[in-house]
Order: C-alpha cells, then sequence, then structure tokens
C-alpha cells in the first residue's frame, strides 16, 4: 500500500491483505537498521490472515518509501503516531526489532494514548553503536554491512542453513543492507547510538522482551535489563541459538511467541 506521509510517499506492508475494520486490533511492525518492511514479511502475513490489521512500513528513505531517513528515535516515534493518526487509527500495538524497539518504547513514551502493547525484539536500552561500525557506515564503506551482518548472526546462522527452504540466512541479510541508499545505514546507527532513554516505569502496557542466547548486537542481559524497567508488566522470552537476525533465523519460533504476547491465541 502506497500513500503520503507528511507530504512523501510512503510504503507501508500490510500482509497482502486489504486494510478492513479492525477486527483483533492494529499491529505495527517497526523494522531495524538499514531494513525495511520485508523482515516482517512472514509474520505479517500470518497476523493478516487471522484478523488484525497490519501494518509495515517502510521508513522514510527506506525500502520503497520516498525522503530522507529520520535522524532522531523520537523523530521515528512521532512519524509513526502521524502514519496511525493518517489512517484513522487509534491505536495499535507496537513490535519492534533492533532500532524499531528502541522507537516503540519512544512511541509509548511519547503517545500513550495510541499504544497499547510492546513486543521488543534483540533491544537494548541504550543502545550504543561501536565507532568501528559508525565510521564505516559514515564513508559508506560495504565493510559496514559486513561488520553488522556477521555480527547479527549466531555461529549456525553464520553457515547457511535456514529452516526456510530456499533461504539463505547470511546472505539475504548482507543483500538487504545493500539495498540502502548512501547515508541511510550510518543515519539509522547514529540514531541508535544518540537515543538517550526515558524512565519506562510510567509506560503501564504489556510489554514482552525476546532476546537470543547467540546476539551480539544486543546481548541476553541488555534484553533482560530493558525488561527489569518495566518491572511486572514484562515479560521476558528466550530463543535459543539466536543471533540478533532472529526473525530470519528462527521465524517459526518468533512468530510463536509474537501469537502469545498479542493475541487471544490466533488460530
Amino acid at each position: 500500500m502506497r500513500l503520503h506521509v507528511r507530504g512523501t510517499e510512503t510504503f507501508v506492508g500490510t500482509g497482502s491483505r486489504p486494510l478492513d475494520p479492525p477486527g483483533r486490533g492494529v499491529l505495527l511492525f517497526v523494522h531495524g537498521a538499514g531494513m525495511d518492511h520485508t523482515v516482517w514479511v512472514m509474520q505479517a502475513r500470518y497476523f493478516a490472515r487471522h484478523g488484525y490489521t497490519v501494518l509495515a512500513p517502510d521508513l522514510p528513505g527506506h525500502g520503497r518509501s520516498g525522503g530522507t531517513p529520520l535522524t532522531s528515535i523520537d523523530g521515528i516515534a512521532d512519524w509513526l503516531a502521524d502514519l496511525l493518526s493518517g489512517l484513522g487509527v487509534a491505536s495499535a500495538s507496537l513490535i519492534g526489532h533492533s532500532m524499531g524497539s528502541l522507537a516503540a518504547v519512544a512511541f509509548a513514551a511519547r503517545h500513550p494514548q495510541q499504544a497499547e502493547r510492546l513486543v521488543l525484539l534483540g533491544t537494548s536500552l541504550p543502545m550504543p553503536v561501536t565507532h568501528l561500525l559508525l565510521d564505516a557506515a559514515a564513508d559508506d564503506d560495504h565493510a559496514a554491512f559486513d561488520m553488522a551482518n556477521v555480527w547479527s548472526h549466531s555461529a549456525r546462522g553464520s553457515l547457511g542453513g535456514n529452516p526456510v527452504p530456499g533461504m539463505f540466512v547470511l546472505g539475504g541479510g548482507e543483500r538487504l543492507m545493500e539495498r540502502c541508499a548512501p547515508g541511510v545505514f550510518h543515519a539509522d546507527l547514529a540514531a541508535c547510538n544518540g537515543f538517550e532513554p526515558e524512565d519506562t516505569s510510567h509506560i503501564r502496557i504489556p510489554v514482552t522482551v525476546v532476546v537470543g542466547t547467540e546476539d551480539r548486537m544486543t546481548p541476553m542481559q541488555a534484553g533482560q535489563s530493558v525488561a527489569d524497567g518495566f518491572a511486572d508488566r514484562a515479560r521476558v522470552r528466550v530463543l535459543p541459538g539466536s543471533g540478533h537476525s532472529m526473525m530470519s533465523e528462527q521465524p517459526n519460533e518468533v512468530l510463536d511467541v509474537l501469537i502469545e504476547a498479542l493475541g487471544d491465541g490466533a488460530e
């Protein structure tokens, strides 16, 4: 689906389904740095076929969306709020991966009436980025993609096996980042590195934090700390053997977690 947000053409994945009036609710999927809506294809299609309204936008400057990348996490959160408002959506559950998880938290803090639930995958608050990666991305050096891609996968994921036939985990991650326009990856990484999260104790909605035991970008301990910040409103779900790129490494396990976190048991 194509629409205009703040006057700029924006592509929003809908799980290949029309935007029917919400049945079970609205799910807003937010991708990570250098990514686009395609990281959510499996999960988006599942929920769209089980009574949910699904929105998986390409953030500005990413994927099929026009414009330039937003330079701060708060800016992404406000853009997401404008997207929902433009579609007449009063509230949604947010599912965010990596940079998208930061945007989801900022959204809940800045627009509390519009946030119903949060699912945070591969998250850390704050989310510092090593200068080696930032500098390479600033130079549009392909080494930035190489570093991020290798660090985002587990040892098994790096070998090439995939539970989805015909898919190459490591190669797919590399190719996805290679589609970035110059400057996009650096803008995303800088936004993550510069994000100063607020106290999350006032966010009073259910939160699920998803961590991978082999995540080298946002280690398990970081995800647990995020959950601790929400106190009794958060629960942690662990994906044994998964790296940071959990939607491609363990797509079925991620879907199971989302079904548990978001619904009343979609069949």
